[in-house]
């Protein structure tokens, strides 16, 4: 077992449908809705183009880049970018526009 595989699962629950999944190790948060078949809006999955941005209600999060582009303000009001945000703890989002994938 990898030190990455190791590190505890957090559960993340999309709001307002209430789905939950499982962010494990380096996955981000959208990575690992993906794995679990929930696609979160999304465009360029680096942290610049913005279309994820989404507001945490409550959890821990870290960035795996040193610049998302998330405003200080937007920080304030609990806003993250799911696509180079991974989890710390376990974590809500208010996503509306996210949907089941098929499969």
């Amino acid at each position: 077992m990898s030190a990455e595989d190791a590190r505890p699962a957090f559960t993340v629950r999309i709001e307002p449908a209430g789905w939950e999944y499982a962010a494990r190790g380096e996955q981000s948060l959208m990575a690992a809705a993906r794995a679990a078949r929930i696609d979160l809006p999304a465009s360029c999955r680096n942290g610049t183009c913005r279309t994820c941005l989404c507001r945490m209600v409550s959890g821990q999060i870290r960035y795996g880049i040193d610049w998302p582009g998330v405003s200080r303000e937007e920080k304030a009001e609990g806003y993250i970018l799911p696509c180079v945000a991974h989890a710390e703890s376990d974590v809500v989002l208010t996503v509306p526009h996210a949907r089941k994938l098929p499969g």
